[in-house]
């Protein structure tokens, strides 16, 4: 029970209510699927998944009609309150099992070993937590299951970089619902014992602007196996 109990007060922290952040994101979220290409990564993001997949920040819920059909079950964990009510509306209209729930990256409320897979789709730039968040998600993965994730981090010239770094110390995490620009995904999931599969760099939008936000990666990792 103290261990139940200890992690029902961190779901509890772990919420969060961005309103305003969350119309702006639902809008524009939207709007980049045909624009700016987005509908094409989330099927790359998902191509070939199996069985049962654990989603981290699901957002408004637009990777749910990509997820291929040999996918058992979704659970797609969502803390802000805006943005989890626009996902359960998307999960009546999936092509395969997705429950939404309410929850933290850092506390997530399922059991350990229980996913054959994992997603993080432009996440990890706003958990508190990250290391912690990671350890988590090795937690639910099962040995030698898989994670696919498409992040936005730090990138570009010196010149960018510094903007990034400087936007993260002032205005841009209250403005975007926690987002920070210049952390490093791939090296976060390297430092948290993950196997790294192939990854590319991804500018989003491809041919648009060059925006703090552009710099992506699109990749695969795994929970390593008993063997290893």
């Amino acid at each position: 029970m103290p261990l139940r109990s200890a992690r029902r007060r961190a779901l509890s922290r772990g919420s969060v209510h961005h309103p305003l952040f969350a119309r702006w994101y639902a809008r524009v979220s939207v709007a980049a699927e045909t624009h700016a290409g987005m509908g094409a990564v989330r099927e790359r993001l998902l191509a070939g998944l199996s069985g049962r997949v654990i989603e981290i920040g699901a957002g408004n819920g637009l990777n749910f009609a990509h997820y291929p059909r040999t996918v058992s079950e979704v659970v797609a964990i969502e803390p802000e309150r805006l943005l989890r009510q626009m996902a359960v509306e998307a999960a009546l209209r999936a092509d395969v099992p997705v429950d939404v729930v309410p929850g933290s990256a850092e506390a997530l409320p399922v059991k350990s070993e229980a996913f054959d897979a994992a997603v993080l789709s432009l996440v990890l730039c706003s958990v508190r937590d990250v290391p912690r968040a990671l350890g988590e998600l090795r937690r639910v993965l099962r040995p030698g299951g898989v994670l696919r994730y498409f992040e936005h981090g730090a990138g570009g010239g010196a010149v960018m970089r510094f903007t990034q770094r400087a936007l993260d110390r002032t205005v841009w995490p209250p403005l975007g619902g926690g987002c920070h620009l210049s952390r490093e995904p791939v090296a976060a999931l390297r430092d948290a014992g993950f196997e790294l599969g192939p990854h590319r760099p991804l500018l989003m939008p491809e041919n648009g602007p060059r925006l703090p936000t552009s710099y992506c990666v699109l990749g695969t990792a795994w929970r390593p196996g008993p063997q290893e």
